[in-house]
């Protein structure tokens, strides 16, 4: 085991545990003019300040609404001009299923919060880039815990990232037509915390060290949709300077009408499905977490024979005004440079029949649009259908955004993609699956049941790769381009265009740390044609 990999599993138990490494200094102590934070010397180089709230505690009332701006008077009254410990990870927002048999509800409705890793030493005036991380989840779980940065700014020192906790599920993502009339709530509340985030980021960083008008933001799964959608959005502040969007979660943008029917059972299930909608809302208001949890799991199942079962981001003709992948192709997004790419055999549907699964996730597909996709995926273009049904559905729900974001990107701005090409040695499968790189950049993790994660030992060949991604991320996020600072021996990443379709394939060199194994690639032909009909898909697919 090398030194690092050894401070890294002492990372992880300080983190079981809240402690912090060696005595606080003033160094460890960041004054944000309401409030001073006390974070933890998680290594040498490098300080964590967690759960420092970004908006209002979304309680009561506030449930199934926009945050608020956090009251600053507020926190300085209560801190009592105390430093408030800042030296442990804070509950997560309250976790759904994630599908494996397991039932969620737990975690806090009080969540709003951000982790911020900075390196030690930086103050106002550093002007460090700024790395925001959204996680992935589906929409329905997900604990920023799961995946910590203190290692990467061990290694980089010279950039502050943050790591947004924001509303899950039905939490953040309740959905009725009535909400267009803000008395009875707000679309797209778990979204909203991310740009309120964003906000408070853009006021408050500078305090860590860090440049506020130079913010990448970078998710992967459902973060990376959320990053395609902050890139969509209607937001006239500009909030961010570049973007990384991996593995990006193609599920459908549906309209409220469309998400009726789900609110109808959720509300049923909670035991508020009777009366008005202000006395339904008002009954869920002070519902309790775990009846409310019990009803958002229910709708993944048999129990709800809807088609639209999910607590997604919606349609809402304000900040969403059109499908991202119309929006994207029009040209209509907000001109940053991009990192977009996904794992070579992604698929959230298994390898079952596509005409069984693909209209599960789609549900507008019909028979016509099954019967194109049998022509441009012919059965003789793969080995055998088990890798057919992976491909036609894997494209569609997560892989294709590489290229039609890509293609739309690197017409007006500098783009860059890549296959992510190492499979995570824990899955038991024998392809690249979805989240295969994170095992890889955080320590070997693998996501558990409401919020949990097992952390497992990774190699020295495995610490080396995880280096040359780290430096690749940390150097668009520092220059704009993932080459300025990329390890010595990792290959020069060239820049994607319709013309020249290059894209780096990352993988691990075979029994050595010295050098790389990624390599340099095209996009197939036949990749770009099938991503082209998957993209005229767009309004059957709502993505």
């Amino acid at each position: 085991m090398t030194w690092a990999q050894a401070f890294a599993l002492l990372l992880f138990a300080a983190a079981l545990v809240g402690r912090t490494w060696g005595a606080a200094t003033a160094g460890d102590i960041v004054n944000l003019g309401y409030a001073r934070y006390l974070g933890n010397r998680t290594f040498p180089n490098t300080n964590a300040f967690l759960g420092i709230p970004y908006a209002e505690p979304p309680l009561g009332e506030r449930r199934f609404r926009a945050p608020l701006p956090l009251n600053t008077a507020r926190v300085r009254k209560e801190s009592r001009g105390l430093a408030i410990d800042a030296t442990k990870y804070p509950e997560p927002c309250v976790q759904g299923t994630t599908g494996g048999g397991d039932a969620g509800g737990a975690g806090s409705e009080d969540c709003l919060k951000v982790n911020i890793y900075a390196p030690v030493g930086a103050k106002r005036g550093s002007k460090l880039p700024v790395l925001f991380y959204i996680h992935g989840g589906g929409y329905v779980f997900g604990n920023p815990r799961n995946w910590p940065f203190d290692h990467w700014i061990r290694q980089s020192p010279n950039v502050v990232i943050v790591s947004v906790y924001y509303r899950l599920d039905s939490f953040g993502f309740l959905a009725t037509p009535e909400f267009r009339n803000p008395v009875f709530g707000d679309f797209n509340a778990g979204f909203k915390d991310q740009i309120q985030a964003l906000a408070w980021v853009k006021t408050h960083i500078d305090a860590f060290g860090g440049d506020p008008t130079k913010v990448t933001i970078n998710g992967e799964s459902a973060g990376g949709s959320s990053v395609e959608l902050h890139l969509v959005a209607n937001v006239q502040r500009q909030l961010f300077s570049g973007a990384i969007a991996q593995s990006v979660y193609r599920t459908p943008l549906v309209t409220p009408e469309q998400q009726r029917p789900l609110f109808e059972f959720y509300s049923s299930q909670a035991g508020c499905g009777v009366g008005k909608i202000a006395q339904r809302l008002s009954c869920l208001r002070t519902a309790s977490i775990s009846a409310l949890a019990r009803a958002q799991d229910a709708s993944g199942t048999s129990a709800f024979s809807g088609p639209f079962n999910g607590f997604h981001p919606v349609l809402d003709g304000k900040l969403f005004t059109d499908l991202p992948t119309k929006s994207i192709i029009a040209g209509r997004f907000h001109r940053v440079p991009l990192i977009v790419g996904a794992t070579s055999n992604e698929t959230l549907s298994g390898s079952a029949d596509f005409r069984t699964t693909l209209p599960v996730f789609f549900p507008l597909l019909d028979n016509k649009d099954l019967d194109q996709y049998a022509k441009v995926y012919p059965e003789s273009d793969f080995s055998n259908v088990t890798q057919r049904n992976e491909v036609i559905t894997g494209e569609s729900e997560l892989i294709c955004a590489r290229t039609i974001m890509g293609s739309a990107f690197s017409e007006r701005v500098n783009a860059w993609t890549y296959r992510y090409n190492q499979r995570n040695p824990t899955s038991g499968g024998v392809g690249v699956g979805h989240a295969a790189e994170n095992w890889m950049m955080f320590l070997g993790t693998n996501t558990g049941f409401n919020g949990t994660t097992t952390f497992t030992k990774m190699s020295p060949i495995e610490t080396s790769f995880a280096e040359e991604l780290i430096a690749y991320w940390l150097s668009f996020v520092r220059a704009g381009n993932p080459n300025t600072f990329k390890l010595a021996r990792s290959p020069t990443w060239p820049q994607y265009s319709k013309k020249q379709r290059n894209r780096i394939s990352l993988q691990q060199a075979a029994g050595s740390t010295t050098i790389s194994g990624s390599t340099i690639e095209l996009e197939s032909t036949k990749e770009t044609e099938r991503c082209a009909f998957v993209a005229g898909k767009v309004e059957h697919q709502q993505n």
